[in-house]
């Protein structure tokens, strides 16, 4: 990477330097700064929950759409939420249903006429209820029923604690997703974000939709690169708390964190192993910046990538056995592909002369990468098992910091344009568009974590 391209991006995402930030800097510093600078943003530290207020734009509908009528469930009037809004907003959101709203209450086991909601152009119907039990935990019963034929299609009944009511219609969401399309659903997953207000940083933790912000830190230093673990109870991260950027890993469940790579020079661009027992590493100890293994839990780490270049942004196959990385070995930041064991790496993109922050799909078949083409910062993604089509799939040109759903059905990346900060969720089709953003300010670095347990 020269030293132009390097001061375009200190320039384009100048809060991404830490404090005490020298532009004098040796080149390689520089570059590995710049280079990571794309999918990395600023974070914080300290536990409550952060009352954020997001707002989430949707634009765009499926090449298919399933017409279902979403009743209101019945209660004693003792439920603090909402419920049925989150599951008609889930199903909405997903681009494929048509949510059709009866303006009638419609409980599990009420006898349901199919020709009336036929007539209201419904082929499903969802009713329910929801009541307080004695030991002050809520009951949801549902029924999911083909109005068509007249069966039901699921029944269930779920009984958990205030705190997981807004989780359990995501999981009642789910449920008439995944009967009705076949397809595993994204609902009550997690996503991981950075909010970026004055001079604080916060690490974010928050249902799919933006909604139940959680904030396990917060802190006036930047902290980048936040990534899941493969259990969804770890993010990994770097801090720069130190004055230097540190790779740590911080337990969501209990709060513990402990340092894993604190090595000389710049640690930097956690990705997990599959197995969630070690992390692929970009460290400048031996000079330049290269890709590392090390134990999840930390120690020594072993060389993955020897070259001249810049390596850094690694991210794992599927399969554990390749890592897909950023380099400028060849002279202009490219995408590549090395096994875990080292040797030769591929280069895997050609399209433009600028491709970075490799992310690839649960199933292994499609990249999802940053590109720039005509001046401008897009997310793209290439079939890697086919033909090696590639798609733009944004068109703000200030994207960065793409993430797969763990379905595989959506990428989820941060963008600029607009004049504020913010996280867009795009279908892999490019058909649905989905914009959240934040009161908590600038809001970047989203990563999606994996199926919840």
């Amino acid at each position: 990477m020269n030293n132009d391209l390097a001061h375009e991006l200190r320039v384009k995402y100048p809060d991404l330097a830490p404090r005490g930030y020298n532009p004098r800097m040796k080149r390689a510093s520089i570059a590995a700064v710049a280079l990571f600078g794309l999918l990395v943003a600023p974070l914080s530290y300290d536990l409550p929950s952060a009352q954020a207020q997001m707002r989430i734009d949707v634009q765009g509908v499926g090449a298919t759409q399933y017409p279902i009528a979403i009743a209101t469930f019945s209660t004693d009037g003792r439920v603090p939420q909402d419920l049925v809004a989150v599951i008609r907003s889930d199903l909405a959101r997903s681009g494929m249903f048509k949510v059709i709203d009866p303006q009638s209450t419609l409980t599990e086991t009420a006898n349901v006429n199919g020709a009336d909601f036929r007539n209201r152009g419904a082929d499903s119907v969802l009713g329910g209820s929801i009541q307080r039990t004695a030991d002050g935990r809520y009951e949801i019963r549902y029924r999911l029923t083909d109005v068509v034929r007249q069966t039901p299609l699921v029944a269930e009944a779920i009984v958990v604690t205030e705190p997981d009511l807004r989780l359990a219609a995501h999981r009642v969401a789910d449920a008439v997703y995944e009967k009705i399309t076949g397809d595993k659903s994204i609902f009550s997953t997690r996503i991981a974000f950075v909010t970026k207000q004055g001079t604080r940083y916060r690490l974010n933790v928050s249902d799919w939709d933006g909604e139940n912000v959680q904030t396990p830190l917060n802190s006036p230093e930047p902290i980048i690169s936040p990534v899941w673990s493969p259990d969804g109870d770890r993010l990994a991260y770097v801090s720069f708390e130190a004055r230097k950027p540190i790779v740590y890993v911080h337990t969501l469940s209990t709060g513990q964190r402990i340092v894993v790579a604190n090595f000389k020079g710049s640690n930097s661009a956690p990705a997990w192993a599959p197995d969630g027992r070690s992390l692929a590493v970009t460290l400048s100890r031996d000079g330049s910046s290269q890709l590392y293994l090390i134990d999840a839990r930390g120690g020594e780490a072993r060389r993955v990538t020897s070259s001249s270049g810049i390596d850094t942004e690694p991210t794992f196959s599927p399969d554990g056995r390749s890592i897909y990385f950023t380099s400028d070995r060849g002279g202009s930041p490219q995408i590549y592909r090395v096994s875990v064991s080292g040797g030769d790496a591929s280069r895997v993109t050609f399209g433009s002369g600028y491709n970075v922050s490799p992310r690839v799909s649960p199933d292994g078949k499609t990249l999802a990468f940053v590109t720039r083409r005509d001046g401008r910062f897009l997310v793209a993604t290439k079939d890697l098992a086919g033909g090696g089509t590639e798609q733009v799939l944004s068109d703000g040109g200030l994207e960065e910091s793409p993430s797969f759903a763990p379905n595989g059905r959506w990428i989820m990346y941060a963008t600029g344009a607009g004049g504020r900060d913010a996280l867009m969720a795009v279908s892999v089709d490019g058909r649905v568009k989905q914009r959240l953003t934040s009161s908590l300010g600038d809001i970047r670095e989203p990563t999606w974590g994996p199926f919840s347990k």
